[in-house]
């Protein structure tokens, strides 16, 4: 049975996405229950940095102005983490990992989106940074290239803001 799909609808284009529910069951799992609740729909990109990868899922960017925003954590509150040795997913361009404090169980709605290898990253890697990837863009690389692009403004935030319109789960 093939993985799902994703549509990333954004202000500036759409892309879509693979997600490995079978290799990251819960944390693909968590992005698509929380896509299917419509918990996305409305936030905005709210850390873009160039030549690194773009940030996203924090509740409170849908206000792109709100200093919070970058902090929060979905209805679910914190997943488990996740590191299957049948997943060792490197941090390459165009894919999606899960983006948490640095603590043990600390992700929950943010994710980024690579835009360079960023293997240093790789949760199965020496170092501190334990990120794993959990989907991949697989159309409209071109979109996300572009928001990386962005110019940004205090924070790494995107100016203008960079709305996410709705992500429509295809399964």
């Amino acid at each position: 049975m093939p993985n799902p799909t994703a549509t990333c609808q954004t202000s500036v284009g759409t892309f879509e996405i693979e997600l490995f529910t079978d290799k990251m069951p819960i944390t693909a799992g968590n992005f698509i229950e929380l896509a299917s609740s419509g918990f996305y729909d409305g936030l905005h990109f709210h850390r873009v940095i160039d030549n690194f990868m773009l940030q996203f899922g924090c509740p409170y960017s849908r206000d792109p102005k709100d200093p919070r925003a970058g902090t929060g954590n979905g209805p679910k509150g914190c997943i488990q983490d996740e590191h299957p040795a049948n997943a060792k997913l490197s941090n390459e361009p165009g894919t999606l990992s899960m983006a948490n404090t640095g603590r043990p169980n600390s992700g929950s709605s943010q994710f980024f989106i690579n835009t360079v290898h960023n293997d240093y990253l790789d949760w199965f890697t020496p170092g501190p940074s334990k990120h794993p990837v959990f989907g991949k863009v697989t159309k409209g690389m071109d979109v996300v290239n572009k928001i990386g692009k962005t110019k940004t403004g205090p924070g790494d935030r995107p100016t203008p803001p960079i709305q996410m319109i709705k992500v429509t789960v295809n399964r």
